[in-house]
């Protein structure tokens, strides 16, 4: 008997972390839903992996879409073993000073497309009783970033369903089914590109500065032995999570640690100006 080739989801897949994603599960034997809201880019990287990936144009923000698009992968393979909700979107600025649209575009596509994913990934899961849903949240989604609080509102939501969601499977008796919130430090991806500059995005730099292939790396190997909660690096989130727990020492430290972000921030920028960072 010839054994099932495993499917997977990943929105977000048209470039920075989520093609390498895409590429990286391929890599594992995994037949790719390569989605993105921009259809050029998801048959781009649908290419780059070959037989075996399959490029659609999805809006998360659509749930019909999402539910659409999980049917049709177990209509096509049989099964919805993975998904992954990658697309994310960052714009930095004073909370205050950033206008609706803005606020509501990264609510709507970080914490509501993340929940239309999962519901519908689940909703073949279930009745399977098997698969698994990997988030990409984010360190700011376990603590409060300055400068980029919209976002850290929008992800610390996806981190709360995401493992709220996963209270409530097993709580339903739905042991076969796995949720994993990510949590990676800064990536030097096109959401980044642009902020090398940008004193609202030090934040983002303020640790080790992650390439996407080794962000897809751990991906990969959560989807084998998963997890509730993978952050990278590891020892990031324990250091992050003191501003959240001590906020009156937070707010006392601040302009030190917000200094000291800066500083990498501009050392990542002759680092990769020179072209010694990514080697």
């Amino acid at each position: 008997m010839v054994a099932r080739m495993r499917t997977a989801v990943v929105t977000g897949a048209g470039g920075g972390l989520g093609r390498a994603i895409a590429i990286e599960l391929a890599g594992r034997g995994y037949a790719v839903a390569v989605s993105d809201i921009d259809g050029a880019a998801a048959a781009a990287t649908a290419a780059a992996i070959g037989a075996g990936a399959e490029p659609s144009v999805l809006d998360v923000r659509d749930e019909a879409a999402c539910r659409s698009l999980a049917a049709a992968t177990v209509a096509g393979h049989g099964s919805l073993d993975l998904w992954v909700n990658n697309a994310g979107v960052l714009v930095t600025g004073l909370s205050w000073e950033q206008d609706e649209p803005t606020r509501a575009s990264m609510l709507a596509i970080n914490a509501t497309g993340t929940i239309n994913g999962t519901v519908a990934a689940l909703g073949q899961m279930v009745p399977a009783g098997h698969g698994q849903v990997i988030n990409v949240i984010s360190l700011a989604g376990i603590v409060a970033a300055p400068g980029e609080v919209t976002y850290s509102a929008s992800k610390h939501a996806a981190m709360a369903f995401t493992l709220g969601t996963l209270f409530d499977l097993r709580r339903a008796g739905h042991k076969g089914i796995g949720l994993s919130a990510v949590c990676p430090d800064g990536i030097w991806t096109p959401m980044l590109e642009d902020k090398l500059d940008d004193p609202d995005a030090a934040g983002s730099f303020s640790g080790h500065l992650l390439t996407p292939e080794r962000v897809a790396r751990e991906v990969g190997k959560l989807s084998e032995r998963p997890r509730p909660v993978l952050v990278i690096p590891r020892w990031r989130g324990p250091v992050l999570r003191t501003f959240d727990l001590f906020p009156r020492l937070g707010l006392r430290l601040i302009p030190l640690v917000m200094w000291d972000a800066r500083r990498r921030q501009r050392r990542y920028k002759r680092l990769i100006e020179s072209g010694r960072w990514p080697k």
